[in-house]
């Protein structure tokens, strides 16, 4: 059975604005500025979750979700000790895309800020719904792992949302390209556990781009 859940706008974590934007020492101009977006984008996102609970079973790198299966080493350590699994998407509307592509033509630096708030946004949205699922089946929960991290393929994109049926749920499409719309969106796997989680590392240990702004420390 496919879920839908509506959430309400989250307050948005200015700090992390602007860590996104790559602000790290923001000046009174730079601050006005986030406050010029924030202000405009109040209330016009639509924050909306689709999610399927589902089996999993998983035998050295194939991790079996009865509905398909993927190949990933690294997908399989995340959820080594899960019996069940969370797949979700997630969305906040398109609202911020018709801003970036706006400002992109007017004012890069607006643009820019509006890319940032869009990623808090989903971040956050994301990080609220993982706290629901944990509180609402009691169990803990492994850190969501999304198709491109490690080696996790971009198209295990097409089997979640042809599960999820995305588009009809949420309004989030998928191209032949593989990049979702809206694109401040997310797909992945939560796992479920009733005893303790494997810690996974570092997510950008998985990742070979080494001079990442947001690369955390390893």
């Amino acid at each position: 059975m496919i879920i839908t859940k509506i959430y309400n706008e989250p307050k948005f974590c200015q700090t992390e604005i602007l860590r996104y934007a790559g602000c790290k020492n923001a000046d009174s101009e730079i601050l006005n500025l986030l406050e010029s977006c924030l202000d405009e984008i109040q209330d016009k996102l639509t924050y909306r979750v689709c999610y399927r609970e589902l089996s999993v079973d998983i035998a050295e790198d194939i991790c079996d979700f009865g509905v398909f299966s993927v190949r990933s080493k690294n997908l399989a350590d995340n959820l080594a000790s899960c019996r069940t699994v969370i797949l979700f998407g997630a969305t906040v509307g398109v609202e911020l895309d018709r801003l970036i592509a706006k400002y992109g033509r007017i004012s890069p630096s607006k643009a820019l800020m509006f890319q940032a708030i869009g990623a808090e946004c989903i971040e956050a949205l994301c990080d609220a719904f993982c706290k629901d699922i944990a509180r609402e089946h009691n169990l803990c929960v492994a850190p969501r792992f999304s198709p491109g991290y490690g080696d996790l393929s971009l198209a295990t994109q097409k089997d979640i949302f042809a599960v999820l049926d995305c588009s009809k749920r949420i309004g989030l499409t998928l191209n032949d390209s593989l990049l979702m719309s809206p694109s401040k969106s997310v797909t992945a796997f939560v796992g479920l556990s009733d005893g303790e989680i494997k810690e996974m590392k570092n997510k950008c240990s998985l990742c070979d781009k080494k001079d990442c702004s947001f690369r955390g420390a390893i």
